[in-house]
Formats: structure tokens, sequence, C-alpha cells
């Protein structure tokens, strides 16, 4: 007997829309058939929902242990369940300590056994300050090795320099595991940011001084540096068009690098920025329009890998002042990934479903080594999401489950409903509550 039928829905495959049914014995998929004639103890009817793969956000920040206050695991994990999200990578810092040895990737896991409502993967820092500390992150099970090409805001994780950043990649790569890197160039941004800030203290004066070709400079670099090593290189939150068609270029010519940008850049440009203010305040900034059309052409043609958050809450005392340059620059948009997708992909430029399911679950999982994890198929977890695409939704403060209700995406009418969130065939988002299931694992690697 299944424990498990989810009848009759529109499955979201690699392949387009599969009306079928979707069998879970013991947390995974056995049977996708178009009618499933074996008793089960338990059917959902998913008659007129889209059924998505549970979503794999490989960037996010829920600072903790040691700044729960920020956001912390419980609340960050549950608006991504909310959301239909199945598995968060939690980067390496703005928790305290920062991941960056053992003892600290021990404390992390230990936060996520214990608050968590979805599985989860843990980053690794890669600093100056600890690269002799790589191989034994590798041994814990780190997912990966984060670096800030660029001052991360934060004394307790140091940018890496070239050298840094060239040891570590070579280290990466001898350990089999990719390096992520925040591309902006320190030397540029640190040389513009004075000059600029003289001129002024509003937002149009902070996006001057990180312009477009800061970031192409530090991704041209990572990118000479991934090719020499033979590291796996990921690039996160890619906020331009000319980024994405630069990293491609060097992926033609045989450098294994991934590409990832962020829902904000897709949904919002500078100019939102007079009207949103701090909350929308990121490192790389919101782009121009035409920036922004690049980076959607460049993603409707395939050559984006993945769409992540990187939800960066903070305190809302830290999002307010008359200085621009001295808020909080970081994004909360785990709980509303989804949702921007199928308003500005799928609805406003007709991306398709699969493409969304693509970028949000198959390709992050296939990237960084989980097989049964991102896609409705036999042998994989049973992480899926119900849509509903006859509801629409106007967000308010009062459906955000972040620590803090703070988001740019407030006030937001979005199409399609997310109506419950599955992790191995239990239910953790489900008629508008939230449940910690049975078991939360930590995912890491598979060679």
């Amino acid at each position: 007997m299944l424990d498990l039928i989810v009848r009759g829905g529109n499955l979201v495959t690699p392949a387009g829309l599969q009306q079928a049914d979707l069998g879970v014995l013991d947390g995974q998929v056995v049977q996708v058939s178009p009618e499933i004639a074996e008793p089960a103890r338990q059917e959902v009817s998913a008659q007129g929902r889209y059924v998505f793969p549970g979503l794999v956000d490989v960037h996010v920040h829920f600072n903790e242990p040691g700044q729960a206050h920020w956001e912390g695991i419980e609340t960050g994990s549950a608006a991504f369940a909310v959301g239909g999200g199945t598995l968060f990578f939690d980067m390496p810092l703005n928790s305290l300590p920062c991941t960056l040895d053992s003892a600290a990737f021990d404390q992390k896991l230990s936060a996520m056994r214990a608050s968590s409502y979805t599985d989860f993967a843990l980053w690794g820092g890669l600093t100056p300050r600890n690269l002799e500390r790589l191989p034994e992150l590798a041994e814990r099970g780190v997912i990966g090795f984060k670096a800030f090409m660029c001052n991360s805001g934060l004394p307790e994780f140091p940018a890496c320099d070239d050298g840094t950043l060239y040891e570590g990649m070579r280290t990466a790569a001898r350990l089999g595991l990719p390096v992520a890197v925040h591309a902006e160039s320190e030397s540029l941004t640190a040389y513009l940011t004075p000059k600029m800030r003289a001129r002024g203290q509003t937002w149009r004066e902070y996006v001057a001084s990180r312009p477009v070709f800061t970031e192409l400079e530090a991704i041209g670099r990572a990118l000479v540096l991934a090719q020499e090593t033979g590291c796996k290189l990921h690039i996160v939150h890619i906020s331009s068009g000319a980024g994405v068609a630069l990293a491609a270029e060097a992926r033609a010519r045989g450098v294994d690098v991934s590409l990832e940008t962020c829902p904000h850049y897709l949904a919002f440009t500078e100019d939102d920025l007079e009207r949103l203010g701090a909350v929308g305040k990121c490192a790389p900034p919101l782009r121009s329009k035409p920036e922004q059309d690049r980076l959607w052409a460049e993603l409707q043609k395939g050559v984006v890998d993945i769409v992540g958050s990187d939800h960066s809450p903070s305190p809302p005392e830290m999002k307010q002042g008359a200085d621009f340059f001295a808020l909080w620059g970081g994004i909360a948009g785990v709980q509303s990934t989804l949702a921007v997708m199928l308003e500005e992909g799928f609805y406003r430029r007709g991306l398709p479903l699969e493409r969304i399911a693509a970028l949000l679950a198959h390709q992050p999982a296939e990237r960084f080594g989980l097989p049964h994890k991102g896609r409705l198929a036999v042998g994989a977890d049973a992480d899926f999401v119900l849509v509903n695409p006859l509801e629409s939704h106007t967000l308010t403060p009062s459906d955000l489950r972040y620590r803090h209700p703070l988001s740019p995406y407030l006030g937001q009418t979005f199409r399609g409903r997310v109506e419950s969130t599955w992790l191995r065939g239990e239910p953790v988002y489900l008629n508008g509550t939230i449940a910690r299931p049975s078991e939360v694992r930590l995912q890491t690697r598979k060679p």
C-alpha cells in the first residue's frame, strides 16, 4: 500500500505539463502514472493544480546562530515553505560565528536540526582567515565554499584577494566542491564610493557607486581563476545581462561555471528605488530597464541556470536613515520567489512553466550534486508544491512569515497561489498552517 497518492495534477516536468498521479512510499516518488490503481493510506486531489517540484534555493541568509534577531532558521524556513520551498542552502554569513571551520559548522548544523521546517545544505566560507580549514569543512559536508570579491560589510568575513581566491579554488577543485563568488570589484567600488557619496547620499549615488562594469571586472577575474584551477565556479546574484553574457562566453570555451540571478533583479529596476527605498537596497544594486531587459533575454535563451532569492533580511532599524550608503543592503524575498517567477515570467513574458521549474528546482539540484531533489520522478524525494493557477493574492504584511514583515513585494498582486508544500510526502504547509515534518536532513553533494 502506498503512503500517498496525489491525484490528477498537472505535473511540471522537463518535458512540459503532464497530467498524472504521483505515488509516494517511504518519502520517495515510486510511481508517476496517468492513473494509479493501488490503494494508499492518503489521497490528495490536485485537479486543476500545477504540481511543481519543491523549490531548491541555493542562496539564503538565515543568520543563525548568533543573529537570529535578523531572521532565524525557524521563521526563515517557515517563510520558505509557505512559498513552495523544500531545500535551502544557508550561506556562511551573517551568522555568528561565520561558518569558517568545523566547530562553527557543527554549531549551525545543530541549530538547523532543531528549528528548520525543510531540508537544508550549508555553505562553508572561503576567506583569508580559513584557507587551511577548507578540507575540514568538506569533511563535515558543506555544499561548497562562498567567497566575496568585495567588502562583505562584516569584519568577521573578509573579502578574498586574488591570491586567496586562487589558492581556495585550487583546494576546492581537489576536494570536488564548487566555489561561489560575490562578484563585484573591491578596488573599483572602493574607489567610486567616496566620489559618489560626496555628490549625495541617495539611492542614485549608491547605484552609481556600483555600476555594471564593476560586476563585469570581478566576473572576468573569477572566470580566469576557475579556468586555471579547474574549479567548479558558481557566480551568485548576477544583476546584469552583460554579466550573464560574459560568463556564458567563458562556459562556451570550457569553464565549468553556473550562473545565478535573483527575482528582485527580474522584477525591479533602479527606478523602483524611488518608491521602495531601503527595502530595495542590495549589492549589486538594481539595474536600469535596458540592462534588466537584457537579463531577461539571457534567461529566456536558457543561459541562466538558477534563480535564488539571496534572502538577506535585517532588523527594521538597519533600513532606516537618510544616508542610503549606510543602510543595510539585503532583500527579504525567500517567500516570494515562485510567485515572482510565475507573475513576471509565466504570465507576463510567457516563460514556460517547465523552465521555471528548471530554474528553481531541477537545475539547482543537478548543479550541486543532489540527484534525488528538484524533480518529480521515480526515485526522487517526494518534495512537491501544489499551486492553484485560478487564485490571485495581494501580498500583505500579515502574510509574511519572516521575523520582520519587510519585503519589496508588499502590495503586489500575484496570479497563482501556493496551496501546499510537501517534504518527502509530508505536508509542511497546508491550509495556511505550517507543520514540522518528522525529519529534516542535511543535504551533501553526491560525487
